[in-house]
Protein backbone atom coordinates (compact mmCIF):
# COMPACT_ATOMS: atom_id res chain seq x y z
CA UNK A 1 0.00 0.00 0.00
CA UNK A 2 1.33 3.43 -0.96
CA UNK A 3 1.32 5.91 1.91
CA UNK A 4 -0.49 9.10 0.95
CA UNK A 5 0.99 12.31 2.32
CA UNK A 6 -1.31 15.32 2.61
CA UNK A 7 -1.34 18.81 4.12
CA UNK A 8 -3.99 20.69 6.11
CA UNK A 9 -3.23 24.41 6.20
CA UNK A 10 -4.72 25.43 9.55
CA UNK A 11 -5.61 24.14 12.99
CA UNK A 12 -9.28 24.53 12.09
CA UNK A 13 -8.88 21.74 9.51
CA UNK A 14 -7.21 19.27 11.86
CA UNK A 15 -10.50 17.39 12.17
CA UNK A 16 -10.22 16.34 8.51
CA UNK A 17 -6.96 14.50 9.15
CA UNK A 18 -8.32 13.02 12.37
CA UNK A 19 -11.47 11.81 10.59
CA UNK A 20 -9.36 10.15 7.89
CA UNK A 21 -7.46 8.23 10.55
CA UNK A 22 -4.12 9.62 9.38
CA UNK A 23 -0.91 9.78 11.31
CA UNK A 24 -0.60 13.51 11.98
CA UNK A 25 2.52 15.66 12.11
CA UNK A 26 1.75 19.00 13.77
CA UNK A 27 3.96 21.90 12.67
CA UNK A 28 4.22 25.40 14.15
CA UNK A 29 7.81 26.36 13.43
CA UNK A 30 7.59 29.91 14.81
CA UNK A 31 7.63 28.95 17.53
CA UNK A 32 5.57 26.37 19.40
CA UNK A 33 6.80 23.08 17.94
CA UNK A 34 10.39 24.34 17.88
CA UNK A 35 10.07 25.17 21.58
CA UNK A 36 8.60 21.75 22.36
CA UNK A 37 11.42 20.01 20.51
CA UNK A 38 13.98 22.17 22.30
CA UNK A 39 12.40 21.52 25.71
CA UNK A 40 12.37 17.74 25.30
CA UNK A 41 15.85 17.69 23.79
CA UNK A 42 17.07 19.51 26.89
CA UNK A 43 15.57 17.04 29.33
CA UNK A 44 11.99 18.13 29.98
CA UNK A 45 9.82 15.17 31.05
CA UNK A 46 6.74 16.29 29.15
CA UNK A 47 4.91 19.26 27.64
CA UNK A 48 1.17 19.62 28.24
CA UNK A 49 -0.44 21.81 25.54
CA UNK A 50 -3.61 23.75 26.35
CA UNK A 51 -5.91 25.75 24.10
CA UNK A 52 -6.90 28.38 26.64
CA UNK A 53 -5.22 30.50 29.29
CA UNK A 54 -7.92 29.44 31.73
CA UNK A 55 -6.98 25.78 31.36
CA UNK A 56 -3.28 26.55 31.67
CA UNK A 57 -3.81 28.49 34.90
CA UNK A 58 -6.09 25.74 36.27
CA UNK A 59 -3.47 23.05 35.64
CA UNK A 60 -0.79 25.26 37.15
CA UNK A 61 -2.83 25.70 40.33
CA UNK A 62 -3.25 21.94 40.58
CA UNK A 63 0.42 21.28 39.91
CA UNK A 64 2.51 24.27 41.05
CA UNK A 65 5.64 22.15 40.50
CA UNK A 66 5.01 22.27 36.74
CA UNK A 67 6.49 25.11 34.69
CA UNK A 68 4.08 27.48 32.96
CA UNK A 69 5.09 28.59 29.47
CA UNK A 70 3.52 30.36 26.53
CA UNK A 71 2.53 33.55 24.80
CA UNK A 72 -0.21 35.58 23.22
CA UNK A 73 0.62 37.68 20.16
CA UNK A 74 4.27 36.76 20.69
CA UNK A 75 4.53 38.15 24.22
CA UNK A 76 5.34 36.14 27.35
CA UNK A 77 2.41 36.15 29.75
CA UNK A 78 2.43 37.69 33.20
CA UNK A 79 3.25 35.16 35.91
CA UNK A 80 4.61 32.60 33.44
CA UNK A 81 7.97 30.93 34.01
CA UNK A 82 8.84 30.87 30.31
CA UNK A 83 7.61 32.43 27.11
CA UNK A 84 7.58 30.68 23.74
CA UNK A 85 11.19 31.13 22.68
CA UNK A 86 12.97 27.84 21.90
CA UNK A 87 16.11 29.48 23.28
CA UNK A 88 14.50 29.72 26.74
CA UNK A 89 14.02 25.96 27.07
CA UNK A 90 17.61 25.27 28.07
CA UNK A 91 18.67 22.32 30.20
CA UNK A 92 19.06 24.43 33.34
CA UNK A 93 15.45 25.60 33.06
CA UNK A 94 13.58 22.46 32.02
CA UNK A 95 15.53 19.30 32.85
CA UNK A 96 13.31 16.88 34.75
CA UNK A 97 10.35 19.29 34.57
CA UNK A 98 6.87 19.07 33.09
CA UNK A 99 5.86 22.17 31.14
CA UNK A 100 2.31 23.45 30.71
CA UNK A 101 2.22 25.37 27.42
CA UNK A 102 -0.36 27.62 25.79
CA UNK A 103 0.32 29.59 22.61
CA UNK A 104 -1.61 31.61 20.07
CA UNK A 105 -1.70 28.89 17.39
CA UNK A 106 0.48 25.84 17.98
CA UNK A 107 -1.12 24.39 21.07
CA UNK A 108 -4.54 24.84 19.43
CA UNK A 109 -3.40 22.65 16.55
CA UNK A 110 -2.08 19.98 18.90
CA UNK A 111 -5.18 19.84 21.08
CA UNK A 112 -7.44 19.62 18.05
CA UNK A 113 -5.56 16.48 16.99
CA UNK A 114 -5.98 14.77 20.37
CA UNK A 115 -8.39 12.12 19.06
CA UNK A 116 -5.92 10.87 16.45
CA UNK A 117 -4.10 7.65 17.24
CA UNK A 118 -0.69 8.93 16.14
CA UNK A 119 0.36 12.59 16.56
CA UNK A 120 3.99 13.61 16.12
CA UNK A 121 5.52 17.07 16.66
CA UNK A 122 7.64 18.36 13.81
CA UNK A 123 10.02 21.26 13.22
CA UNK A 124 13.04 22.01 11.09
CA UNK A 125 15.06 21.09 14.18
CA UNK A 126 14.02 17.41 13.98
CA UNK A 127 12.78 17.04 10.40
CA UNK A 128 14.71 13.91 9.42
CA UNK A 129 13.95 12.07 12.67
CA UNK A 130 10.22 12.80 12.39
CA UNK A 131 10.15 11.73 8.74
CA UNK A 132 11.82 8.43 9.52
CA UNK A 133 9.46 7.63 12.39
CA UNK A 134 6.33 8.79 10.53
CA UNK A 135 7.17 6.63 7.52
CA UNK A 136 7.93 3.66 9.76
CA UNK A 137 4.62 3.92 11.65
CA UNK A 138 2.57 4.63 8.52
CA UNK A 139 3.92 1.59 6.71
CA UNK A 140 3.57 -0.67 9.73
CA UNK A 141 0.04 0.48 10.66
CA UNK A 142 -1.08 0.95 7.03
CA UNK A 143 -2.20 4.53 7.58
CA UNK A 144 -1.63 7.74 5.63
CA UNK A 145 0.18 10.86 6.82
CA UNK A 146 -1.15 14.40 7.16
CA UNK A 147 0.69 17.54 8.12
CA UNK A 148 -1.44 19.88 10.20
CA UNK A 149 0.05 23.36 9.93
CA UNK A 150 -0.85 25.67 12.79
CA UNK A 151 -0.43 28.80 10.71
CA UNK A 152 -0.97 32.18 12.31
CA UNK A 153 -4.58 32.36 13.49
CA UNK A 154 -5.46 29.77 10.82
CA UNK A 155 -3.91 31.80 7.97
CA UNK A 156 -1.50 30.21 5.51
CA UNK A 157 2.00 30.11 6.98
CA UNK A 158 5.03 30.06 4.69
CA UNK A 159 7.38 28.73 7.37
CA UNK A 160 5.08 25.86 8.35
CA UNK A 161 4.56 24.98 4.68
CA UNK A 162 8.31 24.86 4.08
CA UNK A 163 8.78 22.76 7.21
CA UNK A 164 6.22 20.24 5.98
CA UNK A 165 8.29 20.11 2.81
CA UNK A 166 11.50 19.62 4.77
CA UNK A 167 10.02 16.64 6.62
CA UNK A 168 8.27 15.17 3.59
CA UNK A 169 11.46 15.43 1.54
CA UNK A 170 13.03 12.91 3.92
CA UNK A 171 10.34 10.28 3.26
CA UNK A 172 11.42 7.29 1.17
CA UNK A 173 10.41 7.94 -2.44
CA UNK A 174 9.14 4.42 -3.04
CA UNK A 175 5.75 3.67 -1.58
CA UNK A 176 4.78 7.32 -0.99
CA UNK A 177 2.04 9.21 -2.84
CA UNK A 178 2.28 12.97 -2.35
CA UNK A 179 -0.81 15.13 -2.73
CA UNK A 180 -0.34 18.24 -4.86
CA UNK A 181 -0.07 20.30 -1.67
CA UNK A 182 2.55 18.02 -0.14
CA UNK A 183 4.55 17.90 -3.38
CA UNK A 184 4.43 21.70 -3.61
CA UNK A 185 5.79 21.89 -0.06
CA UNK A 186 8.67 19.57 -0.95
CA UNK A 187 9.49 21.54 -4.10
CA UNK A 188 9.31 24.80 -2.17
CA UNK A 189 11.67 23.53 0.50
CA UNK A 190 14.13 22.14 -2.02
CA UNK A 191 14.19 25.55 -3.72
CA UNK A 192 15.08 27.52 -0.56
CA UNK A 193 16.88 25.06 1.71
CA UNK A 194 20.26 26.61 0.97
CA UNK A 195 19.09 29.91 2.47
CA UNK A 196 16.30 28.72 4.74
CA UNK A 197 16.47 31.37 7.45
CA UNK A 198 16.62 34.10 4.80
CA UNK A 199 13.40 32.96 3.13
CA UNK A 200 11.57 32.11 6.36
CA UNK A 201 12.59 35.58 7.53
CA UNK A 202 10.46 37.05 4.73
CA UNK A 203 7.29 35.47 6.13
CA UNK A 204 4.61 37.53 7.84
CA UNK A 205 5.08 35.95 11.25
CA UNK A 206 8.88 36.06 11.14
CA UNK A 207 8.72 39.80 10.42
CA UNK A 208 6.48 40.20 13.47
CA UNK A 209 8.97 38.30 15.63
CA UNK A 210 11.84 40.42 14.36
CA UNK A 211 9.87 43.51 15.36
CA UNK A 212 9.44 42.06 18.86
CA UNK A 213 13.17 41.38 19.15
CA UNK A 214 13.00 37.61 18.56
CA UNK A 215 15.22 37.43 15.48
CA UNK A 216 17.45 34.81 17.11
CA UNK A 217 14.40 32.59 17.58
CA UNK A 218 13.77 32.66 13.84
CA UNK A 219 17.38 31.77 13.08
CA UNK A 220 17.47 28.96 15.64
CA UNK A 221 14.15 27.53 14.49
CA UNK A 222 15.51 27.27 10.94
CA UNK A 223 18.37 24.96 11.93
CA UNK A 224 17.88 21.67 10.11
CA UNK A 225 18.16 18.37 11.99
CA UNK A 226 19.80 19.75 15.11
CA UNK A 227 18.07 17.07 17.20
CA UNK A 228 17.40 13.39 16.51
CA UNK A 229 14.27 13.19 18.64
CA UNK A 230 10.61 12.52 17.92
CA UNK A 231 8.00 14.02 20.26
CA UNK A 232 4.64 12.26 20.37
CA UNK A 233 1.34 13.65 21.69
CA UNK A 234 -0.53 11.01 23.67
CA UNK A 235 -3.08 11.28 26.49
CA UNK A 236 -2.86 15.04 26.64
CA UNK A 237 0.90 15.40 26.86
CA UNK A 238 3.92 15.45 24.58
CA UNK A 239 6.81 13.14 25.43
CA UNK A 240 9.62 11.50 23.50
CA UNK A 241 9.00 8.32 21.54
CA UNK A 242 11.04 5.56 23.09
Amino acid sequence: MAVRVDVEFGAKDAFKAVKRGDLIVVVDVLRCTSSIVSALANGAKAVIPTETLKEAYRLSEQRPDFLLAGERKGHKLRGFDLGNSPLEFVQEAVEGKTVIMTTTSGTHALVRCRRAEHVLVGAFLNAAAVAKKAAEIAQKEKVNVSFVLAGEEDLFSLEDFLCAGAIASEFPIEGVDFSDEALAAVLGFERVKGALSEYVGKSRHAKHLFELGFGRDVEFSCMLNRFEIVPVYVDGKVTLIR
